[in-house]
């Protein structure tokens, strides 16, 4: 199912390096009291900008700036040696005689093939022992699972230390590392928190492996968020040349203070087109003091599925649209079970703040110290109401995975080769009750309640959001459904009362639960 869970479309290509810094470069006369003024007027205009040079800071930085490489060895795929079967089935040896390494087919080497490779990245001292922070993707293995054999670290004047990595976070992708060195060049955590659209910002990292490099560009946006999700989707937006290599480096602002780490890029090329990417770091210093002290990262935690409030779902609940989050599902035995939260409720403030998309309900539970206690404002069945929830710890990433199963989305659509028996036609879609023997075709789970998707009128609007045969409707409008009438009764209900759309709860095979708004009208677009 197609749901318009993640709202916008955002492009976010290879992950490689960005940044966006705080610094001010410019200041602002408002003029007398009471006078309104044009914006650019030369008497609002101070007479500063850019600094002649960037020289001098540069100068001081980029001592405490590091290349960093990595080695790993990775499985080589090889193919069938077509002679070999042959070989074998009359009882002769190996006649290939070629890779002394093994192929992991029985050559003489014994073992799978592997073969070398690295990665090039930044990264910055933050203390005179050789304490250094990077980006966890330079140093996590190609296979996802552990980190690379090994890491080197190159200062300025080329002399090379080997690293140890003393931790690693991969929600916040940052990663400490520690050199044994003394007295050595370091740098100061800022805080992007004052910074504002247009102050001058500086980078520097190891753009292609080249060395030791620096650009400078403004603070494009702050709060820019790209998943919708998550304690750190909220990154500084630079126009500052970053490119691959540059991961892992610090983004300065002119008083010389980190403000950001270039974390990622968006690119159609994957090269810099301006729009760089950079860590905050008042998200990031909490996270790296953890690891040095050899803990786990704390992130606050509900155990809720949620999704945005999209024109359409919004419609159908009559509330503004991205105003808030709807729950899509509750984890049982978790904090917001335990306070009371249901599906369907829809989360509007979080200890007082609103949520929108600058602040979602996983970014504000995230940055939320693990056991307060913190009310929600939620609107449930129409009406606001408050609950009061203990904040929990976010489990691992590994957790997280096992505790929402997953399942793949497209899982039994397609596998119930009966004739369908269509009850009934609404919104464009062919629907039939739910039995056993459906059921089990569409691998829902046991005791799965609601209505079946027959077939798709693709030419719908529920065809062009993705819903498909074998998808199961819940509950409409928040109502659970269990027959097709109930279903028409629904949206009829839904036209009599003026509304556009109508609030699906649909369900695709083991995948969680999703809510897709549907218009409402003859089914046809």
């Amino acid at each position: 199912m197609r749901s318009k869970e993640s709202g916008t479309v955002r492009y976010a290509y290879g992950v490689a390096t960005a940044l966006l810094l705080g610094g001010t470069a410019f200041s602002w006369a408002t003029g007398e009291a009471g006078a309104q003024v044009a914006q650019n007027a030369p008497a609002a205009m101070a007479p500063g900008g850019a600094p002649m040079s960037f020289a001098d800071l540069a100068a001081k930085l980029q001592p405490a700036v590091v290349n960093i490489s990595t080695k790993q060895r990775v499985p080589v795929r090889t193919q069938a040696d077509p002679l070999e079967e042959f070989f074998k089935r009359f009882g002769m040896p190996d006649q290939g005689g070629g890779d002394q390494g093994g192929s992991g087919q029985g050559g003489q080497g014994g073992g799978p093939r592997t073969r070398e490779t690295g990665s090039l990245g930044s990264g910055f001292i933050i203390s005179p022992d050789g304490y250094i922070v990077t980006n966890n993707h330079l140093i996590q293995s190609a296979t996802g699972n552990g980190t690379v054999d090994q890491v080197t670290v190159t200062m300025t004047n080329r002399k090379e230390y080997p690293a140890r990595i003393i931790g690693r976070d991969t929600a916040s992708d940052l990663a400490l590392l520690k050199i044994e060195g003394q007295n050595l060049p370091y740098v100061n955590w800022g805080d992007s928190t004052h910074a504002r659209v247009g102050d001058w910002v500086l980078a520097i990292g190891n753009p292609y492996g080249l060395g030791g490099s620096v650009t400078a560009g403004i603070i494009s946006a702050l709060h820019r968020g790209i998943t919708g999700a998550g304690a750190y989707d909220r990154y500084i937006q630079t126009d500052a040349a970053i490119n691959m290599g540059n991961s892992g480096g610090p983004m300065f602002d002119l008083s010389g203070n980190v403000i950001g780490i270039n974390s990622a890029l968006i690119s159609p090329t994957g090269a810099s087109v301006g729009i760089g990417l950079a860590i905050p770091a008042e998200a990031a210093k909490p996270v790296i003091d953890s690891l040095r002290r050899g803990q786990r990262p704390q992130r606050g935690y509900l155990g809720v599925g949620l999704q945005p409030l999209d024109e359409n779902i919004a419609e159908s609940l009559g509330l503004p649209k991205d105003r808030g989050e709807i729950v899509r599902s509750v984890q049982p035995n978790e904090p917001a079970a335990r306070a009371g939260l249901q599906q369907g409720d829809v989360i509007v403030r979080v200890n007082g703040r609103d949520v929108n998309p600058d602040q979602t309900v996983s970014f504000l539970i995230a940055n939320t110290p693990v056991g307060s206690k913190v009310p929600l404002e939620i609107i449930r069945g129409g009406k606001r109401q408050s609950l009061n929830v203990t904040v929990g710890q976010r489990p691992t990433e590994e957790e997280l995975a096992k505790q929402l199963g997953g399942g793949d989305t497209d899982q039994g659509t397609d596998q119930d080769n009966s004739p369908a028996t269509p009850g009934s036609s609404v919104l464009g879609l062919s629907l039939q009750s739910l039995n056993p023997q459906i059921s089990r075709a569409l691998n829902l789970p046991a005791g799965a309640r609601g209505v079946v998707i027959a077939s798709v009128d693709s030419n719908s609007d529920a065809g062009e959001k993705g819903l498909q045969r074998g998808d199961l409707i819940v509950s409409v409008n928040q109502q659970l459904v269990t027959t097709p009438a109930q279903v028409q009764a629904a949206v009829d209900a839904a036209r009599r009362a003026g509304r556009t759309n109508v609030l699906l709860l649909v369900k695709r095979g083991t995948a969680p639960e999703a809510f897709i708004g549907i218009e409402i009208g003859s089914g046809q677009k």
